[in-house]
């Protein structure tokens, strides 16, 4: 926090945000505002949801004339801010991207940076071209702990990296929510799997893995279990008409509307509600009419519920990741990183080294103050990238960004390798096939 107090001090006023996309990474990374007065201000804000950027405009009393139904009204106007906030759906990344950098702005790009390498590519580009600071909300690059991992490799304390074996348990109710009902759950709509969910762990072995190139990679996966012929006999299409939802771990009653009954109105009964603030009477509505309240075997999911991804760098570095939606915890990952020297562990709390030679086992924390913010999602990770991109605009200073473009284009690009490699059954050799 006493890096952010001091370059806070060389800011002679906030920085200006725009606020693209109002949707749940939106309100957000616009919460900085609200914690940050003196730091960030949100001057503008564009959704197609007239309920969505009208809750942003009130919040951060913006000015009638800078609230858009659509990005393209932005672009038309001058220049108002230092910087875009662009957190529209996954397929609508590129455009927003482009000709905000062309306008001269500052670019927070919500992961993944677009759904094909192209596209991505054509991003960094305009930035590059038009001599814009981009930022990937690749969040968990500025986690407390996954810093400390990288700080703790780069000094050696393990040795030479020989192998990374990495987690990402999605979560039962996480994934049925998100990638069964919600929107990621269809790749024509969306994207893959290991694009919109597990990009940031792709990012995070590249990271860790160093300047090393992945050589060849190979994937395996598939849908499992959200299926039409895993649904249980006498079930219904919708959870409230359902006979059997009282024995369904994936029933929409349990995961929205026990909720809502608790008292609790934060993710994901946030979520189903577009038009209004979650009630009793709004959640049964959307659970009636809407796509969260329909039975988990009969959705137009196609993404997978599980993979695994072997990679291959440069030095002969091995790193294994897998994914599962069929876990107890949330997203908590789980890392072992094995060196030549001792091994690295991290289960999503703290980070824990084995020295081979004394045989010792020592404990690193992270200092983390977001907590005291109410802005900790992802383990206050989302604070911590909001302070850094402010920081890097405010000061002009594209240090400060962990998630920048040219090595998020490259940890991208590999998790298209890494699907091509799962679609094709083969091992890939990177760089050997044009990206589409």
């Amino acid at each position: 926090m006493g890096q952010n107090r001091s370059q806070a001090a060389n800011m002679t006023a906030p920085v200006r945000v725009i606020v693209v996309g109002a949707g749940g990474r939106g309100e957000i990374y616009s919460q900085y505002a609200s914690i940050n007065p003196e730091r960030m201000k949100v001057v503008g804000i564009a959704d197609p949801r007239k309920f969505a950027r009208t809750k942003l405009q009130q919040q951060h009393k913006i000015l009638e004339e800078n609230v858009f139904d659509d990005w393209q009204g932005v672009t038309e106007k001058e220049k108002f801010a230092d910087a875009v906030l662009v957190c529209t759906p996954d397929r609508l990344h590129k455009e927003p991207a482009v000709a905000f950098a062309k306008k001269g702005y500052h670019i927070l790009l919500e992961k993944p940076m677009a759904t094909t390498a192209d596209d991505c590519k054509e991003i960094v580009a305009a930035c590059t071209q038009s001599g814009v600071m981009l930022m990937v909300g690749h969040v968990l690059r500025y986690d407390p702990a996954i810093r400390k991992i990288k700080e703790l490799i780069d000094a050696g304390v393990i040795g030479d990296v020989v192998h990374i074996q990495h987690l990402e348990p999605v979560g039962y109710y996480h994934f049925a929510h998100s990638f069964v009902r919600g929107n990621w759950r269809n790749e024509a709509e969306s994207s893959f799997a290991l694009l919109a969910k597990s990009c940031h762990d792709i990012d995070l072995i590249h990271h860790w893995a160093g300047a090393r190139k992945c050589v060849k990679v190979s994937s395996f996966g598939s849908v499992s279990h959200f299926r039409k012929e895993s649904k249980p006999p006498g079930a219904a299409s919708r959870c409230l008409d359902c006979p059997v939802e009282g024995d369904c771990p994936y029933s929409a009653c349990k995961i929205y509307l026990n909720r809502v009954k608790w008292g609790d109105k934060g993710w994901p009964v946030s979520v189903i509600c577009p038009n209004s603030y979650p009630d009793i009477e709004s959640v049964t509505e959307a659970l009636r009419t809407g796509p969260y309240g329909r039975c988990v075997y009969e959705c137009d999911n196609d993404v997978c519920t599980n993979q695994v991804v072997n990679m291959e760098f440069e030095g002969g570095v091995t790193a294994a990741f897998s994914m599962v939606a069929f876990t107890e915890e949330l997203c908590k990952r789980k890392t072992t990183i094995s060196g030549s020297k001792g091994e690295l562990s991290y289960n999503g709390h703290e980070v824990r080294v084995f020295d081979f030679l004394t045989q010792n086992s020592t404990k690193h924390t992270a200092d983390d103050n977001s907590w005291h913010f109410g802005m900790h999602g992802h383990g206050g990770a989302d604070y911590h990238l909001m302070a850094a991109f402010i920081s890097a605009v405010a000061n002009n200073d594209p240090s400060l960004i962990r998630s920048g473009p040219e090595e998020t284009l490259r940890s991208h690009l590999l998790v298209f390798e890494a699907e091509r490699a799962r679609l094709e059954s083969r091992v890939v050799y990177c760089g050997d096939d044009n990206q589409s």
